[in-house]
């Protein structure tokens, strides 16, 4: 029986002082750390020490110097596994540029896979695509019209590998991390060596995680994302710690072994977005016995921060050593190369209950009183303090830097700020301010030197004046909705500001018409109240959402959907018997 890499170094810890991931893994390669690979029922089938990432990373890039020229790109799917955490690290020594691709589970059927993977080839250029061998014919099918070699993990070990190696340098690239396309078609984030780099440094120091002896990271998190790549990938090997890995797919199936690695091992350091944590509360059977006092940072990133369903899982999980001040709340874009603020340890949830419908009329994110109405409040979290050396600022819509309590555009400025969008300079041009600085298309607010982010500009609802952030509309009904409810989706369609229709899609998980007619009114009922404006409520299949590679819900991609035809109303077919038994049409 194997065991897992240890939590010891062996080495002095050396936190991020890098030039280059090369430096970083050749450093690590002398600990007795590394990386380990579980299965869904949490038994460990792959040990990955650096030493041995090294020695394959380094072998596997005498064989792609074979295949490409100094500077091409090279698509990889990221698939949880040793593979390809190699084929990434060998792109560093072959002096190639890896762009982690996604699989087909995370974007709504092998329709929507094949165009998004489309997509990705026209834009990244790509020399060559790598793929484990169970994957390599839906690629192929994906890539039919384009002229790209497709080559398994399996088949590249045959391949020679006696090139010379061509290491990228302090100044050379890193790699391209494709944007999770919530409100847009997926764009290539290019990482330089020093955009990580700082990153990386700015993430695990005592303004981030404060990564120190004894930390041991798990992990769910997919790795074509900058949560799973940069936080959980990149990261650790930059501070050698030892991570404990458990597929995306797996963790959906059976998200308790997530808690279970933790648990088992001593994990200090996981994130996961809050649906993760949800997930974990409506799968907990008590028929297992847990220890999460090791977990000082829960980190909660990749989406809105929820305080009711991470209270949920603080009181489901306190017996079992779980305390509430261990979440981290923090806020970050790909663009930034992960992570932008951390909320400081052991502060937990720092909660900003506000007027609603003042913020929603003014701008402004003023705190409730004993006056104002319960339909009115509405509870943010803080995401903490910006990471060192890098700026965070507040802005109007013409640029004006806003003080504290007004709700504007988040803009950073800082060394890990990405120089732009691969073959896109009219996206790179779109996301920079005339200074320079990266206009991140989120909206928020301070509270003292804590940032509130309050959603997407792109997602707001304009109606009588009024900005509507969707996810109001979305958890409103959540809230009331029975627990045969899933994903709710909220947009504008049609006409033009007073003129449009609000549209919410609420999934079910049910036929039955009585339960059917029963939710609608109750969901209804509490819209009318907590909104107040008038919504358009649509029950849906299981399934009818479309999540990006990160787990969040594309607005966009839904409400084209929609738009399309393509989502079915579970009530149609009975108010359209119902009429006809009116009408006594048989």
């Amino acid at each position: 029986m194997i065991a897992p890499t240890s939590t010891d170094r062996g080495q002095p810890l050396v936190r991020g002082l890098f030039e280059t991931l090369i430096e970083g893994l050749e450093y690590a390669a002398k600990c007795d750390t590394g990386f380990n690979f579980y299965t869904g029922k949490g038994d460990l089938k792959t040990r990955l020490p650096y030493a041995e990432l090294r020695d394959r990373a380094v072998e596997t890039a005498k064989r792609l110097v074979l295949l490409t020229d100094i500077g091409d790109r090279i698509g990889i799917c990221a698939v949880t596994s040793a593979d390809f955490v190699t084929m990434f690290y060998a792109c560093q020594y072959a002096g190639v540029i890896p762009a982690p691709l996604p699989l087909p589970v995370t974007l709504g059927g092998r329709g929507s896979y094949e165009r998004q993977l489309q997509r990705m080839a026209d834009t990244g250029d790509f020399a060559v695509l790598l793929t484990p061998a169970n994957m390599e014919n839906i690629i192929s099918s994906a890539l039919n019209d384009n002229d790209i070699p497709v080559i398994s993990f399996e088949d590249l070990a045959n391949y020679p590998a006696d090139g010379e190696l061509r290491p990228h340098g302090p100044d050379g690239p890193c790699y391209i991390q494709y944007s999770s396309g919530s409100s847009s078609s997926p764009k290539g984030i290019i990482g330089t060596q020093k955009t990580v780099v700082a990153n990386c440094l700015g993430m695990v120091s005592s303004g981030g995680l404060n990564v120190s002896e004894g930390d041991r990271a798990a992990s769910w998190l997919p790795m074509y994302h900058d949560m799973g790549l940069v936080g959980f990938m990149i990261g650790p090997m930059m501070t050698q710690l030892s991570v404990d890995y458990l597929d995306p797919q797996d963790f959906t199936r059976r998200p308790i072994t997530w808690l279970s690695l933790i648990s088992k091992n001593r994990a200090t350091l996981s994130f996961s977005p809050t649906f993760g944590y949800e997930l974990c509360v409506r799968r907990w059977r008590e028929d297992r016995e847990l220890d999460l006092s090791s977990w000082k940072a829960a980190g909660i990133g990749g989406d809105m921060v929820q305080p009711e369903p991470l209270k949920a899982f603080a009181k489901t999980f306190k017996d079992s050593g779980f305390e509430e001040s261990s979440f981290m709340p923090s806020y970050g874009l790909a663009e930034i190369t992960l992570g932008a603020t951390f909320s400081p340890f052991g502060e937990g949830l720092l909660e900003d209950t506000i007027d609603i419908d003042r913020l929603e009329r003014t701008g402004e994110a003023v705190p409730v009183t004993d006056l104002t109405p319960a339909e009115h409040r509405r509870t943010f979290v803080a995401c903490g303090r910006v990471i060192p050396g890098h700026k965070l600022e507040v802005r109007s819509f013409e640029g004006k830097v806003e003080g504290e309590r007004k709700v504007g555009r988040i803009c950073l400025y800082g060394p890990s700020v990405t120089p732009g969008y691969f073959h896109n300079a009219q996206a790179t041009q779109a996301a920079f301010t005339d200074d320079g600085w990266l206009d991140t298309g989120d909206l928020g607010y301070w509270i003292g030197d804590k940032i509130v982010v309050t959603g997407r500009f792109k997602d707001l609802i304009l109606w009588h004046g009024r900005n509507i952030w969707p996810q109001d509309i979305e958890w409103a009904a959540q809230a009331a909705a029975t627990s045969r409810c899933g994903r709710a989706c909220a947009f504008a369609v049609g006409g033009s500001g007073d003129e449009k229709e609000i549209i919410l899609l609420l999934e079910c998980r049910t036929r039955d018409e009585v339960l059917l007619a029963e939710i609608h009114s109750m969901v209804s009922a509490a819209i009318r109240l907590e909104i107040g404006a008038p919504v358009t409520l649509i029950l849906v299949p299981r399934g009818s959402m479309i999540v990006t590679s990160s787990g969040k819900l594309s607005r966009a991609r839904v409400r084209e959907k929609y738009l399309s035809g393509a989502i079915l109303n579970l009530q149609a077919d009975v108010t359209v018997r119902l009429i006809d038994e009116h009408r006594g049409i048989s």
